[in-house]
């Protein structure tokens, strides 16, 4: 997979992440300029599904430096191109109680800006508490095993000499 080039990192906080889909992305060619360039944010940004089309709606895309009259609209919705089997169902799940579509990341594919767009289900705020505990319990084990493992290395490497 490749590297993401904006990424929305609220959301493994705020949702729990059940299913990812890739999508492509209709889009102008100062806003793909502006992508390369750094000057795209999911943050805030959802996706919503409309008469059998998906579309990335209130994601920001600076405008280009150079521009200049052939410019676009920061925030306009964005079409997304995904095949019909897939929007239909992801059409099906958001109409379940609870689920909602995210965008994860912008990233490239074969030189084209694709989404990763995933179907989600809102936590609590007592599962982000159990979250960030569980998180933080695991960097302490990581931290001590190889506060260990460079303790053992040293006493070996010491004792051999």
């Amino acid at each position: 997979m490749s590297e993401d080039i904006v990424s929305n990192r609220r959301a493994a906080h705020d949702y729990e992440i059940l299913e990812t889909f890739e999508a492509g992305i209709v889009l102008l060619g100062t806003e793909i300029k502006s992508i390369r360039n750094g000057g795209a944010s999911l943050q805030e940004s959802y996706v919503k599904v409309s008469k059998k089309e998906i579309l990335l709606v209130a994601s920001s895309i600076a405008p280009y430096r150079f521009g200049n009259i052939h410019n676009h609209e920061e925030k306009r919705e964005r079409k997304l191109l995904m095949h019909k089997e897939e929007i239909h169902r992801i059409q099906k799940v958001t109409q379940e109680k609870g689920l909602t579509i995210i965008p994860l990341a912008f990233y490239f594919k074969k030189g084209r800006i694709k989404v990763r767009i995933a179907i989600a289900k809102g936590k609590k705020h007592h599962d982000k508490r159990a979250d960030l505990k569980t998180r933080d319990e695991k960097r302490r084990m990581q931290q001590a095993l190889k506060q260990k493992n460079l303790a053992h290395f040293f006493q070996f490497h010491f004792f051999i000499q």
